[in-house]
């Protein structure tokens, strides 16, 4: 079988250019390709996705950093038969060919995402089955009011250090920062959450030079507290992981708690961020949230529709020589899988402004064995989190012009820089107690779901803006306007309220 790619691992290729190089920030490599980093393809993706769609099809050859070749699954179908069968498409990276020769080393920018370690997204088979048990039972434990609670109570924190201000830079205020309180507070960790961890967490994944440091500092963290946790069981996702009958070594839990860290907060960090932009930018967006046309879990999945906080994903290796998308696909080749592109393929979507409302076939969290365990903890982190925001700060505006918003990263995800917004100064809110542990030993995985298809939707009439959910475990916010059909003395219900939200 033959290969388009030119610049093969280990064939001549000439002078390389240094790291630091202009010749880098060219949108074209070795043999011609495309890639996937530098300015040109971090300035405008989609149109990178649209070029690579019209000259290869549905799956095209790429380079990655350092110019190392791979294949990128533009078609949403193609994406599906890739992550859908594990005997054709592995994701063991010790497969990769370019690993092999020697050509990608160790140090490699996005060594952290690429390197096998003994957990679940990197096996396959039997031990694919005992590892993603352990997670999948563990994660059934979580108790979801619990969760929910500690979203709303440490969304509520973090617009108490800003509401007075008038003003906010909502990424860095808010979005990094809620998704790694929770998620320290489910592993047990909480005495761990400082703002070098949320720095480790966005680095690791950036292709940096520091990634590696990053990687490392996060895995200190995380071998404290399995060590901990040896010594002094807890209620908690470490706990649990560590006690689980499949009997996971340390160093197996300590890479999937890094796993379920990392994934979980970047995966929601861009999501609430991209959520609030939305909110901020475009109109009619807001016009649907606001006049209850659409409720918060609906404007977050229309979100991973439209800027899904993975771009893409490195993380398939071919088993053997094979075809997909009409590409001949040599046995140990890297493949990418293309949230961004399979979202946007016109095939599935020929119409991108058309509502996607109820429709969840998009690739944000992948698909297959190996689609994200956790996706629902994500969902619940930004419902809650955007709907305490908004009901907070209901006058929310971004204060500056929309062309100076700009975004960083690289082809596994793009991340806005900022997104500064001012509002009427309001007061701070009261927050009592630490909520009830978040924990339990039987709710099930569908407690997760934050809203029915089947309920009645009310309009604005019916339920003031500040109040309205479409989870019922989230009751409205302190300060929330009191639904006037409600019976009973008005003390009880503001005393159910406060309980309901962890105050």
């Amino acid at each position: 079988m033959t290969t388009p790619f030119h610049h093969e691992p280990g064939s001549p290729t000439g002078p390389v250019p240094p790291p630091q190089c202009p010749a880098h920030g060219m949108g074209t490599g070795p043999g011609g390709l495309r890639r996937l980093y530098g300015p040109e393809a971090e300035a405008d993706p989609a149109g990178l996705y649209e070029k690579l769609r019209a000259e290869h099809g549905t799956v095209a050859p790429v380079l990655m950093h350092g110019d190392v070749p791979a294949w990128l699954v533009l078609g949403h179908s193609e994406n599906l038969h890739m992550t859908r069968t594990p005997s054709q498409f592995s994701r063991d990276s010790r497969r990769w060919r370019a690993l092999q020769e020697g050509t990608v080393a160790s140090d490699h920018p996005l060594a952290p995402v690429f390197t096998w370690q003994p957990v679940c997204s990197f096996a396959e088979g039997a031990e694919h089955e005992r590892l993603r048990g352990a997670v999948t039972d563990s994660m059934a434990r979580i108790d979801t009011r619990g969760v929910r609670r500690h979203i709303n109570r440490y969304s509520n924190r973090l617009v108490n250090d800003f509401c007075r201000e008038g003003r906010a830079e909502l990424v860095s205020q808010f979005a990094e920062r809620l998704p790694m309180m929770v998620m320290c507070a489910i592993i047990g960790m909480p005495e761990e959450y400082n703002d070098r961890l949320v720095q480790a967490a966005r680095d690791m994944t950036r292709g940096s030079e520091t990634a590696v440091a990053s990687n490392a500092y996060v895995i200190g963290a995380l071998d404290r507290l399995v060590r901990r946790r040896r010594e002094a069981p807890a209620e908690d996702f470490a706990t649990w992981l560590v006690e689980h009958p499949a009997g996971l070594t340390d160093k197996e839990v300590s890479e999937h708690l890094r796993v379920v860290l990392i994934v979980a907060y970047e995966t929601t960090t861009n999501l609430i961020a991209n959520v609030l932009r939305m909110v901020l930018t475009d109109p009619r967006f807001r016009a649907r949230l606001s006049g209850g046309h659409m409720t918060v879990p609906e404007a977050v999945e229309q979100t991973l529709w439209d800027e899904p906080p993975f771009t893409s994903i490195l993380g398939r290796w071919a088993v053997g020589d094979t075809e997909l998308g009409g590409q001949q696909i040599k046995a140990g080749d890297a493949l990418i899988v293309g949230i961004a592109p399979a979202n946007t393929d016109p095939v599935v979507r020929p119409d991108l402004t058309a509502s996607m409302e109820g429709n969840r076939a998009h690739m944000a969290f992948s698909s297959g064995p190996h689609e994200c365990p956790g996706q629902d903890i994500g969902r619940a982190i930004a419902d809650v989190g955007v709907d305490a925001l908004l009901m907070r700060l209901p006058d929310l505006e971004l204060s500056v012009d929309e062309s100076k918003l700009s975004w960083t990263g690289n082809f596994v995800s793009r991340h806005l820089v900022d997104l500064p917004a001012s509002f009427a100064p309001s007061p701070q809110q009261e927050i009592d107690a630490e909520p009830l542990p978040a924990v339990s030993r039987s709710r099930s995985q569908a407690d997760w779901e934050v809203s029915s298809p089947a309920a009645p939707r009310r309009g604005p009439a019916a339920v003031p803006a500040a109040a309205r959910t479409a989870e019922p475990y989230a009751a409205p916010g302190e300060g929330a306007v009191i639904p006037a059909q409600r019976s009973g003395p008005t003390k009880i219900w503001r005393a159910v309220v406060r309980w309901w939200n962890g105050h």
